[in-house]
């Protein structure tokens, strides 16, 4: 069974109207075509490839999403705690920055020692972290709050 690449991930969410804004306003992706499922989703699309569900959460789903779904985790208050973040390789880092100050989004900026990436987290509506990747030759010239050498340094001190 060999896998090659992610398909999407669902977001249940109290707020879907806010969330799907905050997936199209801050990340750039568009709300397209789903399946009619008989109760309200959003599907987000980057380059015509739906990689973000929307959809109630268990506290708001109609008895439809529960069937269709089947055991929602917040039904049982285990949740997906495990999942730290989901990841999207970005291009365009100085736009960006640019635009996430502009909407007042909280973000932190990282890179790992001899990593090519430059990296910026920030949380969805949901709480849900969300990492962005950038080629290391869009960050010269820009010095990240934290780097993996930085941590390195202070532990060994």
């Amino acid at each position: 069974m060999p896998l090659s690449h992610i398909e999407h991930y669902l977001v249940l969410s109290d707020e879907i109207d806010a969330t799907r804004d905050w997936y199209r306003d801050v990340l750039g992706m568009q709300e397209g075509w789903h399946p009619d499922f008989g109760f309200p989703v959003y599907w987000m699309y980057l380059g015509g490839v739906d990689v973000v569900h929307i959809g109630r959460s268990a506290k708001h789903a109609s008895d439809n999403q529960k069937v269709y779904l089947g055991r929602l985790a917040q039904d049982t208050g285990a949740g997906t705690g495990a999942i730290d973040h989901i990841a999207f390789h970005a291009k365009g880092l100085r736009e960006t920055l640019a635009h996430l100050r502009r909407h007042r989004i909280e973000f932190s900026e990282r890179r790992a020692n001899g990593q090519a990436l430059y990296q910026l987290f920030m949380v969805d509506p949901n709480g849900i972290k969300v990492e962005l990747n950038f080629d290391a030759a869009e960050a010269q010239g820009i010095e990240p709050e934290i780097t993996a050498e930085k941590l390195a340094a202070r532990k060994n001190r």
